[in-house]
């Protein structure tokens, strides 16, 4: 029989940490707290095997399913000596998700469940609190009428709105007993109206219907969403939990909070946390009451004036702190953890590796590498390279002038200026306009992962910093202000009002410093970030495991001092096009294309020569004698015509002719597929007075840097869109001539290399043949991706976005690679290369350099080096050692 219930209790579990993948996280770690002593309330996960069933069998059960519930259910009454369903002495459970990779918010939860007409007074009798117990009522009727019944939760607080100004409360505490006791009535009574079928009193139908909306919940669209954004493959599944209740809401010596072993946003050692007396857990993340610090460091750090639960339950908070030594010794990182007091007893209900700020996850890296708990390997893993990106751009500037609208929670540390949207769905509507946006809300809600997803940054009104919009924003690296509460948000009327009554409307721009919790009114300038510290500690360790070399994608000096800076090894592709765009030369390159003969060519390429020459002089001495890897030009010549009558004007004055001839040309040249069309060796072919010029300015650029005393200039010259080796023999003959001649004519010898980007099935197909005359292949991935596929990476998110929610593809190919296609391409090319050249380098400069799981596959099959544009240079060198340790 498979065994598809495994239960926990305090000091026996017969589930164990490494169990994830049948057990999701919060399974597996709850088990493992049983097993370490820890008091964790009784409960049993169900496998994710059975989410896995679930799915691939028209949404049913295994047949033995009930039984193995219904008994692991008797042994959670056994350990809490309570009954499930006992109108005297009921047990109540709490229903959750637990996927093996955390997804906070994403899938759904009921607390409270057990609850109905009768079970309630038997509550209220046990407890000897009438109120808590009718409280406890209405939350479970409103969570799971929304949950499991699809009754929207708004419809409910209404309710609880409208109950409120008649008795002329002001919070929800203030409702008595009988209160709740009525809200309970007209609950149960909206959901006959909005159902036409009565709430459900039977607890084992509550249980099953919570189940089963768990599993469904694992493909709603939220957790889809997010899914896609981490790359959680939907096939994992999800578990469920059930778990005794216990509360915090009975009373005055009742509490429940979230807490961090670490600083989550700094990554400083000290215990940090939130915490609410007399509430239940939803009530600290949801922002509906204020929460308190947990320390008294955190109290006097927050200016609070309430309470800290160091000195209003110093030795619960002792427990707790033992706990916290505990469990991040035994898992050796940061913990997330949540707990609840029922009448002075602390219960831990839930620990997992905690979500953190890239800035704090790299000082707990470090921190405990040093504290002897991790070795340097495992610093090194810990940090997600593309989390780096966070550490990399442009903070505020400190001493620039600020018009400080509110002072919020720093809930994700960094800055974002943008224009204020409302909802989720305006964010993506505006940001597909190539706006930049704010999103502003009184809290967020899971339902908002799209918008959270593209804002530059998010503020709420509401909320702690253990709140939805802190969690997540922090997971994504966006910055985040939270509970700004003296600013007011008007979804209805889009408006935004601070407490001075200044009022900003929907697209005005706002500021926000997620590191110390500002909101300002418009820009505010940045400066950029300094990295040293645990960073530079950090990537010493990274690059004396890596054994792949990192290069940058660069052809401006401003982009080459900033890969340098990031600690770039080279420039693993110079684009020569993107040199041809600056204003003072455009003109020239549009008169040499427009020209009717090689003459008239070589005149126009003449004045273009001094500018190519003096931007390779710049790269050649930034580089300092690194390599530089330089493609001659690539894009067809009509991408570079004029499409206005202003330009076509001006470059009919420049070229000595008409402006009708230049559009008889521009219509001439005008090609229907590009990508597949005159440019890369072909145009080195038609008119080879293009990469003479080129060659010649390279040359001169090196010789000019060596004779001014400068490192030795070893230029690697790249022949684009090779597809057979007939055109690389042609045009290395035009490179090789053009290079003797420059440097017989300035006296110097300058080494330098040939080679050609593979960007064509059939260069790979062919690379033995090519590798007879190409000294090294730097893989063009991007046009690879596009030729292999037949895709056009500027029209496919039309449909690749549809084709990864239906499950089609996993992730897009262009933004990692494809290893069973392209990927293959790649290897056959390396291996057929190296077979008729085995000294030949062999590297990559398509954007999937800068891919972590690309990477990874490149370390595999044995590139040389990766290139990328310089902000991903980091991410690259981290990737790399990360491979290269996944490889010992």
């Amino acid at each position: 029989m498979t065994k598809w219930v495994y239960t926990f209790a305090k000091g026996k579990a017969e589930g164990r940490a490494d169990m994830k993948e049948l057990l999701g996280g919060k399974g597996a770690n709850l088990a493992q707290m049983s097993n370490l002593g820890i008091p964790v309330p009784a409960g049993f996960t169900i496998t994710t095997e059975v989410c896995t069933h679930f799915y691939d069998n028209g949404r049913t059960y295994p047949d033995d399913l009930k039984e193995q519930v219904m008994a692991a259910l008797t042994e959670i009454e056994g350990h809490m000596d309570a009954r499930f369903g006992d109108p005297k002495k009921p047990l109540l459970v709490s229903v959750r998700s637990g996927a093996r990779a955390s997804m906070p918010g994403m899938m759904d939860t009921v607390l409270n469940l057990g609850l109905n007409d009768e079970t309630v007074e038997g509550l209220a009798h046990a407890s000897g609190d009438a109120r808590f117990a009718y409280d406890s009522y209405r939350r479970f009727i409103q969570m799971y009428s929304d949950v499991v019944l699809g009754v929207d939760h708004y419809i409910f607080e209404e309710l609880l709105e409208y109950l409120k100004d008649e008795k002329d409360y002001t919070l929800d505490t203030d409702l008595t007993g009988e209160d709740w006791k009525e809200l309970c009535v007209q609950f149960k009574d909206k959901v006959r109206e909005e159902l036409d079928e009565e709430f459900p009193q039977d607890p084992g139908a509550q249980l099953w219907g919570a189940v089963g909306a768990v599993f469904k919940s694992w493909m709603n669209a939220r957790a889809n969403t997010y899914r896609i954004l981490h790359n959680i493959p939907a096939e994992w599944g999800t578990a469920v939990n059930i778990q005794a209740m216990v509360f915090g809401n009975m009373g005055e010596n009742c509490a429940t909070g979230v807490c961090f072993s670490r600083n989550p946003s700094t990554g400083d050692n000290h215990f940090y946390g939130e915490y609410l007396v007399n509430a239940q857990g939803e009530d600290v993340v949801a922002g509906i009451r204020t929460p308190q610090p947990l320390t008294l460091l955190e109290k006097e750090e927050s200016r609070s004036s309430l309470p800290a639960m160091e000195e209003l339950m110093p030795d619960t908070y002792r427990e707790l702190v033992q706990y916290r030594d505990q469990l991040e010794a035994h898992y050796k990182d940061m913990q997330d953890m949540e707990f609840t007091i029922q009448e002075g007893k602390l219960w831990m209900l839930q620990t997992r590796v905690g979500k953190r700020t890239t800035k704090a996850a790299l000082k707990i890296a470090v921190d405990m590498c040093h504290e002897g708990l991790i070795s340097r390997e495992e610093a090194v893993m810990r940090l997600d390279p593309r989390s780096l990106d966070q550490l990399l751009h442009p903070t505020l500037d400190p001493d620039a002038p600020r018009d400080v609208m509110s002072q919020g929670l720093p809930a994700s540390p960094g800055a974002a200026t943008g224009r204020i949207v409302f909802s989720a769905e305006d964010a993506e509507s505006w940001v597909k306009r190539k706006e930049e946006v704010i999103l502003v809300r009184t809290e967020t809600s899971p339902e908002d992962i799209g918008g959270m997803h593209v804002a530059q940054g998010i503020l709420t009104t509401r909320g702690g910093m253990t709140s939805h919009a802190a969690v997540v924003a922090r997971g994504m690296g966006t910055p985040c202000v939270s509970g700004a509460g003296d600013l007011k948000v008007d979804h209805r009327a889009k408006t935004l009002t601070s407490f001075n009554g200044k009022v900003l409307v929907e697209g005005d721009v706002i500021t926000i410093d997620g590191s110390n919790g500002q909101v300002m009114a418009g820009t505010v300038p940045t400066i950029q970030p300094e990295l040293s510290g645990d960073f530079s500690k950090l990537m010493e360790w990274v690059d004396e495991i890596r054994t792949m070399g990192v290069r940058t994608n660069a052809e401006t000096p401003h982009d080459a001092e900033m890969a340098r800076s990031f600690g770039a090894e080279g420039i693993g592709l110079c684009r020569t096009e993107h040199m041809f765009f600056d204003s003072a030369r455009i003109n020239y390159v549009r008169e040499m294309i427009l020209a009717d003969n090689e003459e008239k060519r070589r005149e126009a390429l003449a004045d273009i020569l001094p500018f190519q020459r003096q931007d390779f002089e710049d790269l050649f001495e930034i580089m300092e004698g690194l390599p530089v890897t330089i493609r001659l030009l690539d894009p067809p010549l009509h991408e570079f015509l004029p499409h206005s009558e202003r330009d076509m004007a001006l470059v009919a004055e420049v070229a000595g002719m008409s402006v009708e001839h230049v559009k008889e040309r521009a219509s001439e040249m005008a090609e229907q597929n590009p990508m597949l069309g005159h440019r890369g060796c072909r145009l080195g072919i038609t008119y080879p007075e293009i990469y003479e010029m080129q060659t010649r300015a390279i040359f001169e650029a090196a010789c000019n840097v060596t004779k001014r005393g400068g490192k030795p200039v070893v230029p690697e010259i790249m022949i684009p869109l090779v597809a057979m080796k007939a055109e690389l023999d042609r045009l290395k003959e035009v490179v090789d001539k053009t290079a003797h001649e420059v440097c017989q004519g300035e006296g110097i010898e300058i080494d330098f290399i040939v080679g050609t980007m593979i960007e064509l099935p059939r260069a790979a197909l062919r690379a033995g043949d090519i590798a007879q005359t190409a000294e090294f292949f730097s893989f063009g991935t991007n046009d690879l991706t596009q030729t292999t596929f037949g895709l056009s990476r500027d029209d496919a998110g039309k449909f690749l976005r549809v084709y990864q929610e239906r499950g089609v593809i996993e992730v897009d190919p262009f933004v990692s690679i494809d290893q069973d296609g392209v990927g293959e391409l790649v290897q056959m090319g390396c291996e057929r290369g190296r077979a008729t050249r085995p000294d030949i380098k062999l590297g990559i400069c398509g954007e999937h350099g800068g891919d972590p799981a690309s990477i990874a596959f490149f370390n595999r099959i044995g590139l040389n080096y990766v290139s990328c544009s310089p902000f991903r240079v980091p991410i690259a060198r981290l990737a790399a050692a990360q491979a290269a340790i996944r490889q010992r």
